[in-house]
C-alpha cells in the first residue's frame, strides 16, 4: 500500500465522520487523529521489529524513551 493510498483511506474516513456528525461541529480533532493513528502504528511498527523498542524508535524517528513513554500511555508495554 503506498502513501496516497494510506491518505485516501484517512480522507474516507474523515469524510465518514463528518457525515456521522450530522452537521455538530467537532472538537478537539487533531488530538483525537493523533491518539486514533498512533496505537496501531506503534503496535505494529513493534509486532515487525519483534519488540525491540531500540529498532522500532529508530525506524520511527523518535527517541528510545519517548518511544517507551509512548507505548505505556496506550497501554502497549507494562
Amino acid at each position: 500500500m503506498s502513501k496516497k493510498q494510506i491518505e485516501e483511506c484517512i480522507r474516507t474516513s474523515l469524510e465518514a465522520y463528518f457525515k456521522d456528525l450530522r452537521g455538530t461541529e467537532p472538537d478537539n480533532m487533531h488530538s483525537m487523529m493523533m491518539g486514533i493513528v498512533e496505537k496501531p502504528l506503534l503496535e505494529v511498527v513493534m509486532q515487525h521489529a519483534d519488540q525491540n523498542q531500540s529498532r522500532a524508535a529508530e525506524w520511527l524517528g523518535l527517541n528510545r524513551n519517548t518511544l517507551r513513554k509512548k507505548l505505556l500511555e496506550h497501554k502497549l508495554i507494562k
